[in-house]
């Protein structure tokens, strides 16, 4: 599928769930909308793992017909002494089991028959999913979809009518493109684009806009001491600890894979539950195998996560590559026990007004000694005074902040300032700090200001090989930034202004000198015109 018809795929289903949604929340929808393409993801990739396993032995769908019967249904009716044998080969190699009465396809059927059984099929479905069809169990994957809510019906029967249109619509959009894993997870990732401009503000909770993204993920995936050398060949472990709905997660699983290397665990830790949930789907609709990924459910600066809290150094986890978007400039309550926490103990706690520093230590503290890090946060962190002055000044004067680089305003649904991103890294080579002042850098939108391909790739081309650039980018000495008394605004180091043109004074007397002369002559010939007239001359 070509990367148009992939958002054809993408602006279909938009235009589906814009359609339905009626007076619903669009958050509210949304897990509908999303839940119901995952399902759809789950059954087809279930499907053809069971015709690859069944060969010659799966039904001939044209010979099934009718009633709304599978391949699948057809042949646990047929073989119902093999079915048990027959699963435990599918969590061997497909890592999961769905039944045929919960495949997409049964529940397509059932809702273009408009049949009453497709809420109680859902339910038992959503159901059956979260506690038997994954071997690690997936509790409260579909908790926040409420299929006896108000919002999609008064009583039973017109929720299952809403529920019945809702998939029939979305049956009928997917049934003319092709629906490979990268295929419907492109369309997941633009449809949670799309709620994310329309939830505002709210956004922010979930959603990293993919042109960010891409700059996080390119800087970790390069060789973290030597990034001109290229992406590396292997990247063992990586951590977002506000996830969201983990695309920051995939993006950088992406770009390893792209470059032809392999990734090891992918770690995730999100607050809110239905965001949690989405970013579990989002996982395993885009191929990530149940095996291969942990997403968490917790507070990360209460860090109430058990298995992070190890105090014994040999058992600490610690990653290759650590990637965050959390919330700016969010009010927390650390508690006077907080200085003695170990994410905390070394640099100081961030203020109650503000804990984009409190993020920051918590993911350098879960760094490898060789490892990177990129965080977006907002420009006040370089440089606010009082308690964040202090941590800023120890985090240079023990070497971690690798690079700075300031980005647009107005990139992020959630807010329209401009956002930075810092690298750092607890062994760096360089004793500098590079500065990229990217703001200028973006094309203009009618919502949202965007970067191009050529933007990103000016960013991620001077952090790569750390070029200077005339007002782009600048190694900045460490003596610099001392004297600045640690400040890095980011415009105190490379400014955009253009420098004013110089004039040159002698060139503009010559040039006033020859106007005036030229006025002169033209006065005479027009007094010489006006005496053949018979007029007066001009005085």
């Amino acid at each position: 599928m070509t990367e148009n018809d992939q958002k054809q795929l993408g602006k279909t289903l938009w235009d589906i769930a814009d359609k339905l949604r009626g007076s619903m929340n669009a958050d509210d929808f949304r897990d509908y909308m999303l839940s119901f393409l995952f399902l759809r993801y789950l059954s087809d990739n279930y499907e053809a793992a069971a015709k690859r396993e069944l060969g010659t032995d799966y039904p001939n769908p044209d010979a099934i017909g009718n009633g709304g019967r599978t391949p699948l249904s057809v042949w646990y009716a047929q073989n119902p002494g093999d079915v048990t044998q027959f699963e435990q080969q599918m969590r061997r190699k497909a890592h999961y089991v769905i039944e045929p009465p919960y495949l997409w396809t049964n529940i397509v059927h059932l809702a273009r028959t408009q049949d009453g059984a497709l809420l109680d099929t859902l339910q038992k479905g959503f159901k059956y999913i979260e506690e038997q069809s994954f071997e690690s169990h997936f509790q409260g994957l579909f908790s926040e979809i409420n299929l006896s809510s108000d919002k999609l019906g008064r009583d039973y029967a017109a929720r299952n009518a809403k529920l019945a249109t809702i998939i029939g619509r979305i049956a009928e959009g997917l049934a003319g493109f092709s629906t490979d894993t990268d295929t419907l997870g492109d369309a997941y990732e633009y449809l949670i684009g799309q709620f994310a401009a329309g939830s505002g503000k709210k956004a922010g909770e979930f959603y990293t806009p993919q042109q960010v993204s891409s700059i996080l993920s390119a800087i970790v995936t390069l060789d973290s001491q030597e990034p001109s050398s290229g992406p590396r060949r292997s990247l063992g472990s990586v951590f977002d600890f506000a996830c969201g709905s983990g695309s920051l997660l995939l993006n950088v699983r992406h770009r390893v894979k792209e470059a032809g290397g392999q990734i090891g665990r992918i770690v995730g830790q999100e607050s809110n539950i239905t965001t949690y949930n989405l970013a579990r789907m989002n996982m395993l609709l885009h191929g990530v195998k149940d095996t291969e990924f942990e997403i968490h459910h917790g507070d990360t600066l209460a860090n109430d996560w058990d298995w992070l809290r190890e105090t014994n150094p040999a058992k600490k986890p610690a990653f290759d590559a650590v990637v965050a978007n959390p919330p700016f400039s969010y009010r927390w309550e650390p508690k006077d026990a907080t200085k003695d926490d170990p994410r905390f103990s070394n640099h100081g706690v961030a203020p109650k007004s503000a804990a984009d520093f409190a993020f920051l230590l918590h993911g350098l503290h879960y760094l490898k000694d060789d490892g990177v890090m990129a965080i977006i946060l907002p420009h006040g962190v370089l440089f606010r005074g009082g308690k964040e002055a202090n941590i800023r000044r120890k985090l240079l004067d023990d070497g971690h902040i690798d690079t700075v680089i300031g980005l647009p305003a107005n990139l992020f649904y959630s807010t329209g300032i401009p956002v930075c991103i810092l690298v750092l890294k607890k062994c760096k080579k360089p004793d500098d700090v590079l500065v990229i002042n990217a703001a200028e850098h973006f094309t203009k939108g009618k919502r949202q200001n965007h970067l191009s391909d050529e933007d990103i790739e000016r960013i991620i081309g001077a952090y790569r090989d750390r070029t200077e650039n005339e007002r782009f980018s600048r190694r900045v000495p460490m003596q610099e930034i001392v004297d600045n008394d640690y400040n890095l605004n980011i415009s105190r180091y490379v400014s955009t202004a253009e420098p004013e043109e110089e004039i040159d004074l002698a060139g503009v007397h010559g040039d006033l000198l020859k106007i005036e002369k030229e006025l002169i002559e033209a006065k005479v010939r027009h007094n010489a015109f006006l005496v053949e007239l018979g007029l007066a001359p001009l005085p």
